[in-house]
């Protein structure tokens, strides 16, 4: 096979949760643009249509599905939903996420299991049905979690000890399922991404400073950046590649 080949998605079907904006979308969008076919998951029904839209618009199928990620029987029936659509369930992006600065002192009960249940449980939540599904199918399959550099490091000057916590959590999950699933062909790998230009990071403005200064290139990365990352490691390319995280975060780890 060609190398550049080896990057292309046509025949494969896939989810992405929290697909409706900022990282999500841009994920969604990079699988199809690759020739996958892709579910647009997200609770918000209207921007995960968007989404899909834009999908479609690159001659792709593609379907909009809203779903709480959080709830394990949602989450079991969008996948299955998923596979009966297309026929197939082939790359599984377990994305959606939340962040909460606060000092440890001050979090309380409600937002820690908040930040936990949406970026942790829910991974684990996507990833058992994916790998059920896949499982099933017995022809292997890719699981992408989002993780974070904040799983590696701590960041400043924001206190964020759940949303650290919880994506560091993501990456030892995602490398116990890629040793368990290895033998029937099912990769399972993490991309952590260091501070990207969503709508989100974009309105924090009075962070914005001390992250380029932190960051050796000197800048935010754009949704866009993380692109080629999704669609290696859903790629034929990543065939022999499991249990690993993929940082993407300008140099900040280095320091």
């Amino acid at each position: 096979m060609n190398v550049l080949d080896s990057f292309r998605l046509e025949g494969k079907a896939a989810f992405v949760t929290g697909a409706g904006r900022g990282i999500g979308k841009a994920l969604a969008l990079a699988l199809a643009e690759a020739g996958a076919d892709v579910a647009c998951v997200d609770i918000d029904p209207a921007t995960a249509a968007q989404t899909a839209e834009a999908i479609g618009a690159l001659g792709r199928r593609a379907r909009a599905i809203a779903c709480d990620v959080t709830q394990r029987p949602a989450v079991d029936a969008m996948v299955e939903r998923v596979a009966a659509k297309f026929g197939r369930l082939d790359i599984a992006v377990n994305n959606a996420g939340v962040c909460v600065n606060a000092p440890a002192v001050d979090y309380t009960d409600d937002a820690w299991r908040r930040i936990i249940d949406l970026n942790l449980t829910a991974v684990f939540y996507g990833s058992r049905a994916a790998g059920r599904v896949m499982l099933r199918q017995g022809r292997g399959g890719r699981i992408i979690n989002t993780a974070s550099m904040s799983a590696q490091i701590v960041n400043r000057p924001q206190p964020q000890c759940a949303y650290n916590a919880s994506k560091a959590a993501v990456i030892q999950l995602s490398r116990s399922l890629a040793a368990e699933w290895a033998p029937k062909g099912i990769t399972v790998n993490t991309i952590s991404p260091g501070y990207t230009g969503t709508e989100l990071t974009l309105a924090l403005k009075e962070y914005h400073e001390h992250w380029k200064r932190d960051t050796p290139m000197g800048r935010l990365a754009t949704p866009e950046e993380l692109k080629g990352a999704v669609v290696f490691l859903a790629s034929p390319a990543a065939a022999f590649v499991t249990g690993h995280d993929l940082v993407i975060d300008g140099g900040f780890t280095c320091w």
